[in-house]
């Protein structure tokens, strides 16, 4: 009998393939199944309520329902309050409002001065918080004339963890910082320039406000006191989602510190959808940033140092940067305290 056939042997090169071609089956099959499972996870979120301008009256209450019938809100065009707490009193120590169209891939990002006036029992906005950020959000909502979508309140450690998650930030610290306090054991000491951080170090530029010289005299760490502290904290927001986004593979652990941390009313679903979008974002070009315009040098209710919006320029920001209607919001549909 004829004898079999011997199988032809694979060369290495041929076995190696098949190894590699099996790798990227399983990796691709893999990479769907995810795919997929983000695709059915992933929910779009919900808007506000429209935001009710304040009415002196019956009749007035019911020309502004009326009125705000015909508001229209741009698609996918989302708010969100951003709030953290002074981890010394549980004030608020920083308060941004975020607008975010997905379509258009625009986002305004605007602080409030955790010194502005605000008529409740508290003069100042930064005291609200003592009474949640649900509250924060409406006073805010009240204040601007907007609807807030969504809160995301923020443990200083939760920031400090997402930083080192990301392996720290590059930053450009705007100006010279020497602040010690040794009750708190907090001691802040960076020269201006670029310089690597880690979380720690970034809650420590995000919180100085004042700097001791050589004879122990305390002054002003920015010229223009806290507002150049605002932008600074706007800087290091957007740096610390810029490397997060940077590195998506890492959204597990975002989402693991995010829950342990942080304070929100959005859905895993929800912040799951904002993912893809912002991928997209192009920083350089994608995203506005100021401050509302104000005198923090007034009295109000026989509170010193507190800070009056001024009113006018506040709106064209509001419109500019915040508003998530298609129409321009209006003075009255507004609430900034003023002091006389």
């Amino acid at each position: 009998m004829p004898g079999k056939r011997k199988k032809a042997r694979c060369s290495p090169i041929q076995r190696a393939w098949k190894f590699f071609y099996r790798g990227l089956v399983i990796c691709s099959a893999l990479i769907v199944a995810l795919f997929c499972a983000y695709k059915l996870a992933a929910k779009p979120p919900t808007m506000a309520a429209d935001a009710v301008p304040p009415a002196q009256g019956a009749a007035d209450a019911e020309t502004l329902a009326q009125e705000d019938s015909a508001w229209t809100r741009k698609p996918y065009t989302y708010t969100i309050l951003l709030v953290a707490s002074d981890q010394e009193s549980g004030n608020a120590d920083t308060i941004m409002v975020c607008t975010y169209d997905t379509v258009n891939q625009k986002v305004g990002l605007v602080s409030i001065p955790r010194d502005t006036m605000v008529d409740r029992t508290t003069p100042k906005i930064n005291s609200v918080y003592h009474n949640g950020p649900e509250e924060m959000a409406a006073v805010v909502s009240d204040m601007l004339g907007i609807p807030i979508d969504y809160y995301i309140a923020a443990d200083m450690t939760g920031f400090a963890k997402l930083v080192d998650a990301v392996g720290g930030i590059d930053f450009d610290v705007p100006v010279y910082m020497s602040y010690d306090d040794p009750v708190q054991d907090l001691h802040i000491h960076y020269s201006a320039g670029m310089q690597h951080l880690t979380g720690a170090q970034v809650l420590e530029v995000a919180r100085c406000r004042k700097n001791y010289d050589s004879k122990g005299n305390l002054y002003d760490a920015y010229p223009d006191a806290d507002i150049g502290r605002t932008r600074t904290q706007q800087a290091l927001l957007t740096a610390i989602v810029k490397k997060a986004l940077s590195n998506p593979q890492k959204a597990g652990s975002y989402l693991s510190i995010l829950t342990e941390y942080v304070r929100t009313d959005f859905s895993t679903g929800e912040l799951l959808w904002f993912l893809e979008p912002a991928l997209g974002l192009d920083f350089s070009t994608g995203i506005s940033t100021e401050t509302l315009p104000g005198d923090g040098s007034v009295r109000y209710r026989g509170t010193s140092w507190c800070y009056e919006l001024y009113p006018e320029e506040c709106l064209a920001i509001i419109n500019d940067l915040l508003n998530p209607y298609t129409q321009d919001i209006t003075l009255d549909r507004t609430n900034m305290a003023q002091a006389s």
